[in-house]
C-alpha cells in the first residue's frame, strides 16, 4: 500500500470540514426520498452519506429508528434494544 505524502503532516485548511456548517446541514436539510442519492444507504463499512448532500441527517436517523421499532412491534419483540432501554415509536392508537 502506498503511503500518502500527507501522512504525519497537519491537514491543509482546504481539507478540513466546516463543523458548524455540517451541524447546520444535519438539522436543517430535508432529504428527498425520490432522489436515490439522498436515501439511506449502507455499505460494508457502515453508512455512506453526508449531511452536505442531504444523504445523512436527523431525518435519516428518525426513519431508521422508526423502521426498527415497527419491525420489532410486527415481530412481537419486546426486550430492550440496548442499555439504556429505548422506547419505540408507535403510531397513535396502536397501544
Amino acid at each position: 500500500m502506498k503511503i500518502s505524502p500527507l501522512a504525519g503532516k497537519p491537514a491543509q485548511p482546504g481539507m478540513l470540514v466546516d463543523v458548524p456548517r455540517l451541524i447546520t446541514a444535519y438539522y436543517s436539510e430535508v432529504p428527498d426520498p425520490a432522489v436515490p442519492a439522498q436515501r439511506v444507504s449502507f455499505g460494508t463499512s457502515g453508512h455512506r452519506g453526508s449531511s452536505f448532500k442531504q444523504a445523512f441527517n436527523e431525518w435519516h436517523i428518525l426513519a431508521i429508528t422508526q423502521a426498527i421499532c415497527l419491525y420489532r412491534i410486527a415481530q412481537r419483540i419486546s426486550g430492550p434494544l440496548s442499555p439504556p432501554r429505548w422506547k419505540c415509536w408507535r403510531p397513535m392508537g396502536s397501544r
